[in-house]
């Protein structure tokens, strides 16, 4: 009895961290790149999409970028042809707020290579998504239906900025590769980690 009673905790503590429903339609929605182009993420359909919340101010996605975590992270995703949507939810004044020119250098002084870079400086897309750290990490299928809402790891909580990110469990590739497989994501939610997403008062 004891075991199923902390399943059943498990499972609404796993709810307690999403804002979105997993396997129900990712929420639609227009944003520009830092190209000034318009990307609208049903335009994506019939592709697998990543989406990461990001902030180059906040230390934890600074470590995730510093030690090509999260470059390895979007070229196993880039190799899969999948999509990679980064966007920016930090209002102006802000810490992670960038100019679509300094979005571009930061892409080009990383190595990163998103698909596009989205600016979301009224948080819109942020709030409708629950977006509560960077990073903060979606997965939406070829369907459109979110997979996987959370954490790009479990190296969180104390003493992350000692932890060797390579031997963390990646959970958008643990996911990606049970995707692939047809089989069910076993980590379909988990807590984000990271600095709080900045968004407007």
């Amino acid at each position: 009895m004891q075991y199923f009673i902390t399943l059943l905790l498990l499972f609404f503590l796993e709810l307690s961290y999403a804002n979105v429903q997993t396997e129900q339609t990712a929420p639609d929605f227009n944003l520009l790149n830092s190209y000034g182009e318009e990307v609208k993420l049903s335009e994506f359909r019939g592709q697998t999409v990543i989406l990461e919340w990001t902030n180059h101010g906040c230390p934890f996605v600074a470590k995730h970028y510093k030690t090509n975590n999260m470059q390895s992270t979007q070229a196993q995703a880039k190799e899969a042809n999948i999509i990679w949507l980064s966007i920016i939810s930090s209002a102006p004044g802000t810490q992670g707020f960038v100019t679509n020119d300094e979005a571009n250098e930061l892409t080009k002084s990383r190595n990163a290579f998103p698909s596009h870079v989205l600016q979301d400086p009224e948080g819109l897309v942020g709030r409708s998504y629950g977006a509560k750290t960077t990073p903060h990490m979606y997965l939406i299928d070829k369907l459109g239906i979110l997979r996987y809402q959370g954490a790009i790891d479990d190296a969180g909580g104390r003493g992350f900025m000692f932890k060797n990110l390579s031997e963390a469990k990646n959970y958008i590739l643990s996911a990606l590769n049970e995707l692939n497989k047809g089989k069910e994501i076993t980590d379909s939610i988990t807590k984000p980690y990271g600095c709080s997403v900045k968004y407007s008062s």
